[in-house]
């Protein structure tokens, strides 16, 4: 290493410099893999991470989603210590990386996708779970209205809920030319290390719908925790005292976390005792189909429960169906309240009682966050983050305790 008292992400960006310049990495080599480079130079995978982000926006290398880092081949090196390759590469005032066309000249057309006139990248690319339900659809709907208005155009791309695909999908965006990036993270039991790099390398993005406990970010939420209070007051209202909370996941996200707190807080301030039998967060429902054999169909056949809190929407129609199947007809026998509106949202007479977390609005504002962050980039400022008041909609799914 030339400096030793460098960052190490530094470091190794000079090491990969030095054998490129050198021949003695040449055109599509391979560099070896994150974990090699982490025993090889004994730092943290979030700084191999940072140090190789930065070389291919830089041009030395490009990143092949599953497959690995290679060696861009170079015509000139100009004195900025960038390299020029016989890839075309446009950049934006910020240096958020290159948009590139392939070595054989033909455009690239996720890339040029993302240009307008004299060069500005107008791509920017929700990262989202899932389309599975309405609240994604509402979710669109209000960051690309402001997108529209401001001359960007969004593009969709699906993780599958897989904090690995999510993983190749930002290097994927970083490297066509994304202006900036809205990132629903998956449910995981760790932080996405590319994430942390995005901030860590000062890149334009904003999380939405959760944010990440302990770091700084640009972030939209709803708060869970009082959502979760909101629900409990409203079915202990009805009279219900067996009230029950429901997760398709045993992840421990952040979000999970506040609802579950949100429900427990609301029991203590009711004065009564928390039944950790009522907690369902330690399964994954297959929502593929009914069994009568699986835990949740075993809870709810028991009727220990008269209501349910359900962390999400899809998740209150899968209990409804299944208490349909029992023969429990909702709200006489059991109420169902559900984290977001299951109906299209379309006609009045949605059917589920449900805590609103305004989605329209939620996109609109993660969107005009970042495109403050692209227009009017200040060094300094401190970052945005909206939490949101959670709203509850009385509908029929909830109803009165039966004696």
């Amino acid at each position: 290493m030339q400096n030793e008292r460098q960052p190490l992400y530094i470091q190794i960006q000079d090491y990969f410099k030095d054998q490129i310049r050198s021949g003695q990495l040449k055109a599509d080599d391979k560099i070896p893999t994150e974990k090699e480079l982490m025993q090889q130079f004994k730092v943290s995978r979030i700084t191999v991470a940072v140090a190789l982000g930065q070389l291919a926006k830089e041009g030395w290398l490009y990143r092949i989603p599953g497959r690995g880092s290679f060696v861009k081949e170079m015509v000139r090196e100009p004195h900025g210590g960038s390299p020029a390759s016989s890839a075309s590469q446009l950049q934006d005032a910020r240096g958020y990386g290159a948009l590139q066309t392939t070595r054989d000249g033909a455009a690239d057309e996720a890339a040029n996708a993302g240009l307008t006139e004299g060069g500005k990248k107008k791509k920017i690319v929700l990262i989202i779970p899932t389309l599975g339900d309405f609240f994604a659809i509402r979710l669109i709907s209000g960051i690309n209205e402001v997108l529209i208005r401001q001359g960007y155009q969004l593009h969709v791309a699906l993780s599958n809920n897989s904090i690995e695909t999510e993983k190749s999908l930002i290097w994927e965006c970083l490297s066509t030319g994304t202006a900036g990036l809205i990132i629903f993270p998956s449910d995981a039991e760790t932080y996405n290390e590319e994430i942390l790099a995005l901030k860590m390398r000062n890149d334009p993005f904003v999380l939405i719908d959760r944010y990440f406990a302990g770091v700084e970010t640009n972030f939209v939420c709803t708060d869970s925790l009082e959502g979760a209070k909101l629900g409990l007051h409203h079915l202990w209202e009805l009279g219900h005292r067996n009230i029950a909370i429901c997760s398709d996941t045993p992840l421990p996200t952040i979000t999970v976390e506040d609802r579950i707190t949100g429900y427990m807080e609301g029991l203590k301030q009711k004065g009564a005792m928390i039944n950790p039998a009522l907690i369902l967060t330690d399964f994954k429902v297959d929502y593929t189909r009914i069994k009568e054999e699986d835990p949740l169909y075993r809870f709810i056949r028991s009727q220990m429960a008269t209501a349910y809190i359900t962390l999400n929407a899809r998740l209150g129609v899968y209990i409804f169906n299944i208490a349909k199947q029992i023969g429990l007809k909702v709200p006489e026998d059991i109420s169902i309240l559900t984290f977001d509106d299951p109906s299209s949202g379309y006609d009045e007479f949605g059917f589920f009682s449900h805590i609103s977390q305004s989605e329209v609005t939620m996109g609109r504002e993660a969107a005009e966050i970042l495109i403050r962050l692209l227009e009017d980039p200040e060094p300094g400022v401190k970052y945005s983050k909206i939490v949101m008041k959670p709203e509850l909609v009385e509908r029929s799914s909830t109803g009165r305790v039966q004696t």
